[in-house]
C-alpha cells in the first residue's frame, strides 16, 4: 500500500480525473483551489480552499503531501515557486513560468529548431503597421487566456483600429496559416530519455474551444513521426516530469507547426482514459510520483466529444449508454455558455 499523497493545484475536471488516477494506484490527493465550489473535491481525499497568495493555507495543505502539481498553468510562480522550496513541485515551476508567456514560449521552440507559426511581440497600436504582413492573424494577450479568452482574430488595420486594446497587457501578433487540421501529442516524461508517447489526436474546434477529438489522425507517416519527434524534443529541454501536451496546426501545404505547449494533462487526451491501458491521467501520476513506468498499448480507437454549456443536460436525463460509449460528467454546479461540463468517449 502507497503511502504517498499527492497535491494537485486546482480543482477543475483535470483535477478530479487526477485524483480518481490516483485513487487506482493507492495514492491519496489534496486538493488546493480559489474555487469553493470546484467539483475536484468529489474525488479528492481532503480539499482546501483559498486563494494562491493565502501563504497560511498554501502552507497547511504543504504541510499533508508528499509531491504537488497543478492542473492549470495560471498558477502565480511566485507561489509554486516558493512550494517547491518545501516539497518537490512537478512539473518545475521554470517550465510554468516560461509557458506562462506565450513569446517567451515561442522564442523557446524556434530555438529548438522546431517551426511555429510567425510572430512579432506588440506593445503599442503604432506597431501594427509595420506588422502588416502578420495580417491575417490573431492578437493573443501574452500571459492567461485560454478556450480563446483574450485572443482577437485581426484581418487588417482597420479591424485591429476598431477593437481598443488595453495596451497596459503585453500582446504577441500570431500570422494565421491556411489551416488544414489541427493535431496534438500526449506525453509523458518519467527522466531522461524515458518517455510514453500516446499516438497523434486529430482535434476540432468550435469558437476556439475543443469539440472533438479522435485517434487515429488522419495524417501521413511523415507528419506522425515528425510531431512525435518534436514533442519528446520539447519534453527534453524542459527537462519535463509529468503529462505534457503539445498541440499544432498542419497547413494545406502538409507543413506542421507547434502552436501552443500545456504543461499539464490535456483536454484532447481525455480519449486515453478509455483507449490506452494507462491514461494520460495515470501517466502523470506515476511520473510525478516516482512510480513505475509501464509500456502504453492502445486498446481502441476512439472518439471525444466535449460537451459545452447545455449541452450536458440531455447526457444527464440518460441511463443508460452503449457498452462503447463512456459518459463523464464534471459534477460542476453552475452550467455557463462556452463551459466545459463533461465529456463522451465512443470506442470505435
Amino acid at each position: 500500500m502507497s503511502e504517498i499523497t499527492l497535491g494537485i493545484i486546482g480543482g477543475g475536471q483535470l483535477g478530479s480525473m487526477l485524483a480518481i488516477s490516483a485513487k487506482k494506484l493507492n495514492i491519496k490527493t489534496v486538493i488546493y483551489c480559489d474555487d469553493p465550489d470546484a467539483p475536484a473535491q468529489n474525488f479528492c481525499n481532503k480539499f482546501i480552499s483559498g486563494t494562491y497568495n493565502d501563504k497560511e493555507k498554501i502552507i497547511e495543505f504543504v504541510n499533508l503531501v508528499n509531491y504537488v502539481t497543478y492542473e492549470f498553468e495560471n498558477i502565480p510562480f511566485e507561489t509554486l515557486s516558493e512550494i517547491n522550496k518545501l516539497k518537490p513541485v512537478l512539473p518545475k515551476p521554470s517550465v510554468n513560468r516560461l509557458i506562462q508567456h506565450r513569446l517567451a514560449e515561442k522564442d523557446f521552440v524556434n530555438n529548438l529548431n522546431i517551426r511555429t507559426t510567425r510572430y512579432a511581440s506588440v506593445e503599442n497600436e503604432s506597431e501594427i503597421e509595420a506588422l502588416e504582413d502578420l495580417l491575417p492573424g490573431i492578437l493573443k494577450t501574452t500571459t492567461l487566456g485560454y478556450d480563446g479568452k483574450g485572443q482577437y482574430p485581426v484581418n487588417s488595420i482597420e479591424e485591429f483600429n476598431s477593437l481598443n486594446i488595453d495596451f497596459s497587457k503585453g500582446y504577441i501578433l500570431e500570422k494565421l496559416v491556411k489551416l488544414k487540421k489541427e493535431i496534438s501529442i500526449i506525453i509523458t516524461r518519467f527522466d531522461i530519455q524515458k518517455y510514453e508517447i500516446y499516438e497523434p489526436i486529430e482535434n476540432k474546434h468550435e469558437d476556439q474551444i475543443l469539440k472533438f477529438s479522435k485517434i487515429p489522425a488522419d495524417i501521413d507517416e511523415k507528419i506522425y513521426n515528425q510531431s512525435k519527434d518534436w514533442a519528446m524534443s520539447i519534453a527534453e529541454e524542459l527537462k519535463y516530469v509529468g503529462t505534457l501536451c503539445v498541440e499544432f496546426f498542419i497547413d494545406r501545404n502538409d507543413n506542421l507547426y507547434v502552436n501552443e505547449i500545456a504543461p499539464r494533462v490535456h483536454n484532447s487526451g481525455h480519449l486515453t482514459i478509455n483507449a490506452y491501458n494507462v491514461s494520460q491521467f495515470e501517466n502523470h501520476i506515476r511520473a510525478v510520483c516516482g512510480l513505475e513506468q509501464l509500456p502504453l498499448k492502445k486498446l481502441s480507437n476512439a472518439t471525444m466529444v466535449n460537451l459545452i454549456g447545455d449541452q450536458i443536460s440531455e447526457y444527464r436525463k440518460l441511463s443508460k449508454f452503449k457498452e462503447n460509449e463512456f459518459f463523464f460528467d464534471y459534477l460542476k454546479k453552475v452550467i455557463k455558455e462556452k463551459r466545459k461540463m463533461g465529456h463522451l468517449t465512443t470506442l470505435v
